[in-house]
């Protein structure tokens, strides 16, 4: 067929070409020339939705609309292959690298993994609205300077899950991206079981899971709005629970749609809301004002609280 003069058509229709594409086609095709790169980011807001997962143990990449029906993998490496000349070249970023194309997905190749790897993130920031999303848990040590860059971009990210260890880097770490945690939707935290690793955060997202939270205490709870919290062993028992429901009843929590305590302080002994542990189980209270209400669901050492609106 005779090539397509596709640079020639007209703005918008230009625009309604490139929003017609699938995830692969468009990151292929974005590859082909500077000037197609230059269209496709202009047509940015244009674009569907992404997710992109960051694989930080291997350093790769996988985009996929919230459907997962057009997942993308870029697989990023370094190795001997990158000189070689049978290998084609496209430029990603300020880098003309080797990428070889399957299907579903490329792989690029890098003299540098991390300056790679940050490379073709900033690349696909250009072509999607993104989310960020690390699924795995991860010593936060080993992705510092990609986190840090995301959130100092104001990336949004969908699910970023790491460890901390309280070393004296994780600690400045944590003291130049802690009040970015609004960006983030849903954060999971695993601290070292050492009583002295005791994380500060002054934003919090909207859901978060604390594992080892023997640090987290009451008043940590009561001052953060949250809609969707887990807890794994905090310093909590039943007069904790009591104080939390209670606030609850009286309109405190505005945002809270579920509560997720996994411990073994609760007891069959101190009351709450004036009824024994065992007689909450399966138990719906509501709002002074009627217009919520909680289900409590008693599990083997696990409290979980789902609220719903009337």
């Amino acid at each position: 067929m005779p090539t397509f003069p596709l640079l020639r058509l007209p703005g918008l229709i230009l625009f309604d070409v490139f929003k017609s594409l699938n995830i692969e086609e468009k990151i292929k095709l974005s590859l082909c020339s500077k000037k197609v790169s230059i269209q496709i980011n202009n047509a940015r807001l244009y674009s569907q939705k992404v997710i992109v997962d960051l694989d930080m143990k291997y350093q790769d990449i996988e985009g996929y609309s919230e459907n997962i029906k057009n997942a993308f993998v870029i697989i990023n490496r370094s190795t001997g292959t990158i000189n070689n000349p049978d290998i084609p070249r496209c430029q990603i970023e300020e880098h003309t690298v080797p990428v070889i194309s399957f299907a579903k997905g490329i792989t690029a190749f890098w003299e540098n993994d991390q300056e790679g790897f940050l490379s073709v993130i900033r690349y696909i920031l250009k072509i999607f609205r993104c989310k960020i999303s690390i699924s795995e848990h991860y010593k936060s040590g080993s992705f510092v300077n990609t986190i840090s860059e995301l959130l100092n971009l104001q990336v949004e990210f969908k699910k970023l899950h790491f460890y901390f260890y309280g070393s004296k880097d994780e600690n400045l770490f944590w003291n130049q991206i802690s009040n970015k945690f609004g960006l983030v939707e849903d954060l999971s935290i695993l601290t070292d079981e050492d009583p002295n690793v005791r994380p500060v955060l002054t934003s919090w997202p909207h859901k978060y899971t604390i594992m080892n939270s023997d640090w987290f205490t009451l008043e940590s709870l009561l001052e953060r709005t949250w809609t969707t919290i887990t807890l794994w062993n905090p310093p909590l028992g039943n007069k904790d629970l009591d104080v939390i429901l209670r606030k609850w009843k009286t309109g405190g929590f505005p945002n809270l749609e579920r509560l997720e305590i996994h411990g073994h302080r609760f007891t069959n002994g101190t009351t709450i809301l004036g009824m024994n542990l065992e007689d909450l189980d399966g138990k719906t209270v509501q709002t002074d004002d009627e217009s919520k209400k909680a289900t409590i669901q008693l599990g083997f050492r696990r409290i979980d609280i789902s609220v719903t609106p009337f």
